[in-house]
């Protein structure tokens, strides 16, 4: 994956597209303290804007945040659309409503 000058890009199942970046952040373990995901951004159709996003868990960890991201950036492009296509049919059976969707749901609470 990190062979290419610029994010990747797919075209999702569930018709959205997106684009990948390596992430890294701590572990809080003391075998690999650095760990490197995936962070997929949606994009919505039209006017270029961002519609949400999708986050893999650690797919490698290391002793430093450049080693765990060279190794998930050694990840053929193929693995990378396998791990977007499963954080999208997670995503279905457990379904996600923005805040604001819940917002209306929640009655308004009497502060007279």
């Amino acid at each position: 994956m990190a062979v290419h000058a610029r994010p990747a890009a797919f075209a999702g199942s569930d018709g959205a597209s997106y684009s990948v970046a390596i992430e890294t952040d701590r572990t809080g373990e003391p075998d690999g303290p650095w760990g490197a995901y995936l962070l997929f951004v949606r994009w919505g159709a039209g006017e270029p804007k961002v519609t949400g996003h999708l986050e893999t868990p650690f797919l490698a960890r290391a002793d430093t945040p450049d080693e765990a991201r060279d190794r998930v950036g050694a990840m053929p492009l193929e693995e990378v659309k396998m791990q977007l296509e499963s954080l999208i049919a997670g995503q279905r059976s457990t379904p996600e409503r923005p805040w604001w969707e819940v917002m209306r749901d929640t009655p308004d609470e009497d502060t007279s």
